[in-house]
């Protein structure tokens, strides 16, 4: 179960929307709590590096990932996830999304159609390398 805060819920759909019709993407921080939930506390929004059409597929730098490892440990939090958006397509998993994606992380996809958001849903890949829908809890303060 993945729990993103309203605020970065927020961040993440105006970052689709501002970058729509090309796809976004950031990176997501937290803490993941002894029963595995993960809490979403904040996101590096940066710039999809793709060569030429975007808004189909995204790129991340390699510097943009040692920037990420670096302000998670700046700030004491780890690094859960990466959120991108699916213009004009369904928050599913492609099959080019499965291929780039690591054990561990979380992958939110925002859904845009027309600069509207349609969904954000969560994913995991299972231990057969499939992609596994991740629960998105209401947030909830302590």
């Amino acid at each position: 179960m993945i729990i993103i805060d309203p605020r970065i819920r927020q961040l993440l759909i105006e970052d689709a929307q501002n970058t729509f019709p090309d796809e976004c993407c950031g990176f997501l921080f937290g803490r993941e709590e002894r029963d595995g939930t993960r809490r979403i506390i904040d996101i590096l929004v940066v710039d999809n590096a793709k060569e030429g059409d975007k808004t189909r597929r995204f790129v991340i730098s390699p510097q943009d990932y040692m920037t990420a490892e670096t302000h998670a440990l700046e700030h004491d939090w780890t690094l859960l996830g990466i959120y991108h958006s699916h213009p004009k397509h369904p928050a599913i998993p492609s099959e080019h999304d499965r291929l780039a994606a690591q054990p561990f992380f979380s992958y939110v996809i925002i859904s845009v159609m027309d600069k509207d958001t349609v969904d954000v849903r969560s994913w995991l890949l299972n231990e057969e390398q499939q992609f596994e829908e991740e629960q998105i809890a209401d947030f909830q303060y302590n």
